[in-house]
């Protein structure tokens, strides 16, 4: 494997266009995103059919300027979970990149990216992620608790049964009337509020690792419907403190349960602050180290998907096997360990 593996790798699966030129598996030379927030915020949410036309707008545009005049060994790109429309322009570019410049591609998991990216936080390769640990994935798509041995080597132990976390603040700021994306603005909002204004319920799921959200933003709808003159700030400061008990709570149950010594946090409500605080707060409690993804990392990103690839490659080369290529699409793809 060469030593200065250079990867272009692309990322398309919800409403952020983005491709990234990582070297080494360390050195992130370009990594360049297209947001969609202003197409799909008189939605307040993002609206599928506008996120593919978005994609295929800029995807060639986004290429060039992460690539620029770099040679390259591979291709990467997300081939799910996501959209539909937004995953088959991400394949049809890394294909088509791919045969233009003769080498070969790659798909990866969404997901795996996420949690990956908590490596690029450690500058010295004796601070990267330590195995075994707990992660966590928050995001406006998913919820999910896995059990980490290894890079490719899983357990899922809970996914969101509804709502995923960053999709429940995004609907409470629109029950608020709040600007989208929803997320920093509940945020932003609760800093003027206090958090034990209100009583919204925390949905543990005892006997599970799962999450529900829907309840609370439930709660809150039914609590805007009684208090006709509520605080917003107050509302916001309660709903947030709720659902960050949840997942710290579960998440820390998790490792204690488990035994591990690390945490990590990635996705992009892991920039939340109050997550960060209180989960890290809690952690250092338990012994536990926490590794949160560098919040300019925390939204969807090419750098995260080609890691992902590079850690693919790197066991292939190590292990003598074929490289996982998984190209076909798949909208709901779950994580598949690919260290066997």
């Amino acid at each position: 494997m060469k030593k200065d593996l250079s990867i272009l790798a692309i990322e398309s699966t919800c409403d952020e266009t983005s491709a990234a030129l990582l070297k080494g598996g360390r050195e992130i030379v370009t990594n360049v995103i297209y947001s969609q927030i202003e197409e799909h915020k008189k939605y307040h949410g993002v609206v599928p059919e506008l996120a593919s036309r978005a994609h295929a707008a800029k995807i060639a545009t986004v290429i060039a300027e992460a690539l620029q005049d770099h040679p390259i060994d591979y291709v990467a790109f997300a081939s799910g979970p996501g959209l539909p429309g937004g995953l088959m322009v991400g394949r049809v570019a890394a294909e088509t990149l791919a045969n233009f410049k003769n080498v070969p591609i790659l798909g990866v998991n969404h997901l795996e990216g996420h949690i990956f990216a908590c490596d690029f936080e450690a500058t010295q390769v004796k601070n990267r992620l330590q195995f075994p640990l707990v992660a966590l994935v928050v995001s406006g798509g998913h919820t999910e608790l896995w059990y980490v041995r290894n890079y490719g080597d899983y357990k899922i132990l809970g996914r969101t049964r509804d709502d995923a976390a960053g999709e429940a603040f995004d609907k409470v700021a629109k029950l608020l009337g709040l600007p989208y994306p929803g997320g920093p603005q509940v945020s932003k909002q609760a800093l003027l509020g206090r958090r034990d204004a209100i009583h919204f319920p925390r949905p543990l799921l005892p006997g599970t690792w799962e999450f529900s959200f829907s309840g609370i933003k439930t709660a809150v709808s039914y609590y805007l419907r009684d208090h006709k003159n509520f605080s917003i700030p107050d509302v916001c400061a309660s709903f947030e403190q709720a659902m960050i008990d949840t997942l710290v709570l579960k998440t820390i149950g998790a490792a204690k349960k488990y035994k591990v010594k690390h945490i990590a946090v990635g996705g992009g409500v892991a920039a939340n602050s109050l997550l960060r605080e209180q989960m890290q707060a809690a952690a250092r409690q338990q012994g536990i180290e926490t590794h949160f993804v560098d919040r300019k990392l925390s939204s969807d990103n090419a750098a995260m998907i080609a890691l992902a690839a590079y850690k693919k490659i790197e066991y292939a080369d190590q292990t003598g096997k074929p490289v996982a290529k998984n190209i076909n699409i798949d909208p709901n793809m779950k994580v598949r360990n690919w260290r066997k």
